[in-house]
């Protein structure tokens, strides 16, 4: 059965990261964004799992969220260093979305 993270206004949105099917309420006009994300997350651990000593999903879980903050703090920076018209402000907001979520979906799994 899947997790169910959801609002009262949001429709679910089936996700399957590692064979492990989630159920995540998000706008409809944010549906295509979310599945692109979980793709792209669901690539990102599978990659991580055939290095990883101990695979296990949380700890999975876990090591891609570092490394695509990672990345995405390099882009940050390059962007910043080409002039564009991102701030830190920006960037911190973006993370605590990032990390809310991220929570949220790790405090499911641990129930």
């Amino acid at each position: 059965m899947a997790d169910v993270i959801s609002t009262p206004t949001n429709e679910p949105v089936s996700l399957r990261l590692i064979d492990r099917d989630f159920l995540i309420a998000c706008p409809p006009e944010e549906r295509e964004g979310l599945l692109e994300a979980a793709s792209f997350l669901d690539r990102k651990m599978r990659e991580l799992r055939s290095h990883a000593k101990t695979p296990g999903f949380d700890r999975l879980a876990v090591l891609a969220a570092i490394s695509i903050t990672h990345e995405y703090l390099q882009l940050q920076k390059r962007a910043n260093t080409a002039n564009h018209n991102v701030t830190e402000p920006d960037v911190a907001e973006g993370l605590a979305a990032l990390r809310r979520k991220l929570e949220a979906a790790l405090d499911t799994q641990l129930k």
